[in-house]
């Protein structure tokens, strides 16, 4: 088997474990049951949420991070975990490697995202998290992803890799 060919092959699919909302800019986020994807305006409900001059007017709809990071970032702060709402994610996905999903498009519920890039941790880390909070999430920041089909997405949907555009 070619590196290609390794690049398509997912050992099983993932599951939306969480999902939150930042409905002001630096306000709590809210955790969410569902959510409804738009191609224009990335997660409704968010702050990002339809604003020409902010990230989801690109390549930031939509941040991802793996449940199996949060106990990660936990042990490195002296915690059993963290709580998915200090990092500001938008969704925590468990059972697929995230940057697996580089250069690909994936279904989440009815939507479907494009990874764009890494997600790193923001300098609001270090108060939020206390002392080394940056650096406790770095590498384990997760990811970015635009809608590029607009859908609902609720908690327990399951996370399919589209592979030359099917699954």
């Amino acid at each position: 088997m070619n590196i290609k060919d390794l690049l398509k092959s997912f050992p099983r699919t993932g599951r939306v474990v969480w999902i939150g909302l930042r409905p002001e800019r630096r306000g709590p986020v809210a955790e969410v049951e569902q959510v409804l994807a738009s191609v224009e305006e990335g997660l409704l409900g968010d702050h990002y949420a339809g604003r020409r001059d902010s990230p989801a007017s690109g390549k930031r709809h939509v941040t991802l991070i793996q449940a199996e990071h949060l106990p990660a970032i936990g042990s490195y702060l002296g915690r059993d975990t963290v709580n998915p709402a200090e990092l500001r994610r938008n969704l925590v996905v468990s059972g697929l490697n995230l940057l697996t999903l580089k250069d690909t498009r994936f279904r989440i519920g009815k939507a479907v995202l494009e990874y764009t890039g890494e997600c790193h941790p923001c300098t609001k880390m270090e108060a939020t998290l206390g002392p080394g909070g940056y650096n406790a999430v770095r590498g384990h920041g997760g990811i970015t992803a635009r809608v590029v089909e607009g859908g609902e997405i609720r908690l327990g949907d399951t996370v399919e890799v589209l592979v030359d555009g099917v699954y």
